[in-house]
């Protein structure tokens, strides 16, 4: 089987500890044995400038930043990701999964800041345009559990894990709104399961969606 004309643009969300990093490889595998070629990569970052923009974003203290503020690096870092990294890749047919994209913006910034949907959408408009991902997988599991997964693997990444916990509950409602939102590109998964089958699950989607 050889790898399409076109590529295909997949998405992994979620909060703090979901195990987003564990499945992008595991569907990375699944993918290339399928034929396709892939580029896995990551938001913020997943190119040099954007990489940049990601340490201002993910280190420091927690107040470094409000949500109006954090919101436009995140747009400016994805600006970024898409011109340098992703549309290459799908221009050249490859498939390219991506940990995290625009929906985290708007359950991070957008409900978990109070940022809001309209502002938003003028910033996703104004950087992205009129694309968006093929599917978007969202790995979902308790808040308590996240962040425990998050604390066993503790890097120099803290800022997001450092916020209280009733924001990272508004950012769990806000990734399920989306995801209630669009179900057809959103298909929401428990992340409380075992690797294997969170593994099985998504390749069970991908299937179905884009007849991988």
């Amino acid at each position: 089987m050889t790898a399409r004309a076109a590529g295909r643009f997949i998405t992994l969300e979620g909060g703090e500890g979901a195990g987003k990093s564990t499945q992008i490889a595991r569907l990375r595998s699944w993918l290339e044995g399928q034929g396709h070629a892939v580029t896995a990569t990551r938001e913020p970052g997943g190119s040099p400038g954007a990489e940049m923009i990601r340490k201002l974003l993910v280190e420091g203290p927690a107040e470094r930043w409000d949500g109006t503020t954090e919101a436009l690096l995140h747009f400016a870092a994805r600006r970024e990701h898409l011109r340098s990294t992703v549309w290459p890749a799908m221009a050249r047919g490859e498939w390219v999964i991506s940990d995290r994209f625009a929906d985290s913006t708007m359950a991070y910034q957008g409900y978990g800041h109070g940022l809001g949907r309209a502002v938003f959408e003028q910033l996703y408009a104004l950087a992205v345009g009129d694309f968006r991902p093929d599917l978007t997988i969202l790995l979902d599991l308790p808040v308590e559990t996240g962040l425990a997964r998050a604390a066993a693997r503790r890097g120099t990444e803290t800022r997001y894990e450092s916020l209280p916990r009733a924001f990272h509950e508004q950012v769990r409602a806000g990734f399920r709104e989306i995801a209630a939102r669009e179900p057809d590109r959103c298909v929401v998964i428990d992340a409380t399961q075992s690797i294997d089958a969170i593994a099985a699950a998504i390749e069970g989607a991908v299937r179905a969606r884009l007849a991988a």
